[in-house]
């Protein structure tokens, strides 16, 4: 639903550039949470997803705005 009534007054919904913003920043916290966690990772669990330590780390330290192009869009 784009515009919701109330009592005779429209509400518009968020611009379109707003939404894709918020999109993207929530996207950029839920991959820095899950790089956080990787960090955290025992290496039982590690070997386990095939990653060893210096390559968790490595991408643990990214910075947030640093990811695979497959992964934006």
């Amino acid at each position: 639903m784009s515009r919701m009534m109330h009592s005779g007054f429209e509400i518009p919904s968020r611009p379109a550039h707003r939404t894709g913003l918020l999109t993207r920043l929530s996207a950029a916290l839920a991959m820095q949470r899950s790089r956080a966690r990787l960090a955290t990772l025992d290496a039982h669990l590690l070997a386990d997803i095939g990653v060893d330590r210096r390559t968790a780390e490595a991408e643990a330290n990214r910075p947030v705005w640093d990811a695979p192009a497959s992964w934006i869009g």
